[in-house]
């Protein structure tokens, strides 16, 4: 068994766009929705971070004051927007409607000029969640991370179409509690236990 925390990062600085790769920092605001997230009686043994700052930032500070270990996974990056990135909905809206509402109706089939394929993020988010529930079993792990990589690992583990994944809401600050059940001989199964 593995408690697993998926914590999105707060609010950035620039504002609502399709950020992706893009390595601004939290604003204040943020970095409060972060502390109050984790600001609970749960108890980590080890953190694992996106390295952009958005994550990594808060998740190097909330290790230190915990005294636990912390890794950097490339894997749990954002996916990647091509031309869209630092780009906002509105901004893109007006300049080619279609290409946006393609994606939005169905991100594997048509994703963003340049941009990262939806089956290969979640091929790259899904091969960090299965490295890390395969070797800490017993172990509460928490994830800092973004809202893309939250929603594949939701689809994953709620067995929804990864293509839906843009039907879940997963808020700044947000922070979801899974318990995973390894069997060494069977497909690990998940549960989420709480929101919030």
């Amino acid at each position: 068994m593995i408690l697993v925390g998926l914590l999105r990062h707060g609010e950035v600085e620039g504002g609502s766009c399709f950020r992706g790769n893009m390595d601004d920092p939290l604003t204040d605001i943020g970095l409060c929705q972060m502390k109050a997230a984790t600001n609970r009686d749960r108890c980590w043994d080890r953190v694992i971070t996106s390295p952009l700052e958005r994550c990594a930032g808060f998740a190097s500070a909330f290790a230190r004051q915990h005294s636990l270990p912390l890794t950097f996974d490339e894997r749990i990056k954002e996916m990647h927007f091509g031309t869209w990135e630092g780009r906002t909905s509105a901004e893109l809206m007006a300049e080619d409607p279609g290409a946006l509402t393609r994606f939005w109706a169905d991100p594997d089939g048509y994703p963003p000029p340049a941009g990262e394929p939806l089956s290969r993020f979640q091929a790259r988010v899904l091969a960090a969640w299965n490295s890390v529930i395969r070797s800490d079993t017993g172990q509460k792990i928490l994830f800092v991370t973004h809202g893309g990589v939250i929603r594949v690992l939701l689809c994953h583990v709620q067995q929804r179409p990864v293509g839906k994944l843009l039907e879940i809401e997963v808020k700044h600050g947000a922070l979801y509690t899974l318990r995973v059940s390894v069997d060494a001989k069977e497909t690990p199964t998940a549960e989420l236990i709480e929101q919030v």
